[in-house]
């Protein structure tokens, strides 16, 4: 649940289109566990009290700056839900590009987010590509396995849909040693592309989960 305040002179018409901009690239791209509250929202006010010019729509002075700093507020908040997640260690940034469509690159990316294999697999820090693969080919969206690229960090492990000649799984290594954790994965299919954002999945959370009645 967010509340989000500012001094600027917005109309209500151009401050839900812009907020509702910010949040299809931030709060709908998180995810924890997969599940969602009654209190999943974010809302935000404008008081005036700056005294501007009101912004009325996004070709008025100051809307492109309006819109910049919002989006980049938002996308800080939604990663700060990521990093608080129940028993998170690990912060992961998960890329798909190639993909048919925004929308289709969109499934996909969540679909490994979700996929409670591949969030063990982070928090245990192993490197297992495979269960990437699992993730991408359950989303039901167009893939092609011998087209599939897959990287950790900046680190390529697969392309075309096998290990990649002369893989050295030491620099993935350590990278998943740290806290924060990059997949990236390329269809091979067209321009679509989308980033989301999750956690891995801990002891911690079972226990949070399994203590406590709300």
């Amino acid at each position: 649940l967010g509340y989000i305040f500012t001094d600027a002179a917005v109309s209500a018409e151009f401050l839900q289109a812009t907020l509702s901009e910010a949040n299809r690239a931030s709060f709908s791209c998180i995810t924890v566990d997969s599940d969602t509250s009654t209190s999943d929202s974010v809302l935000a006010f404008a008081t005036a009290k700056a005294g501007n010019a009101p912004l009325t729509g996004a070709d008025d002075d100051g809307a492109d700056a309006f819109r910049a700093a919002l989006g980049d507020l938002c996308r800080q908040l939604a990663h700060l839900v990521v990093r608080d997640g129940e028993g998170a260690t690990k912060f992961i940034e998960i890329a798909v590009t190639g993909a048919e469509s925004d929308r289709s690159a969109q499934r996909i990316a969540m679909s490994i987010a979700n996929s409670p294999l591949v969030k063990t697999a982070i928090a245990g820090e192993d490197a297992n590509w495979g269960r990437v693969v699992m993730a991408v080919g359950k989303a039901g969206e167009p893939a092609e396995r011998d087209l599939l690229a897959i990287r950790f960090g900046d680190t390529q492990v697969a392309r075309e849909g096998l290990a990649v000649t002369g893989y050295d799984e030491t620099p993935v290594a350590a990278h998943l040693k740290g806290q924060d954790i990059e997949i990236g994965v390329d269809l091979g299919l067209g321009d679509g592309a989308a980033t989301v954002w999750t956690c891995d999945l801990t002891h911690g959370y079972i226990s949070i989960n399994a203590d406590y009645r709300s």
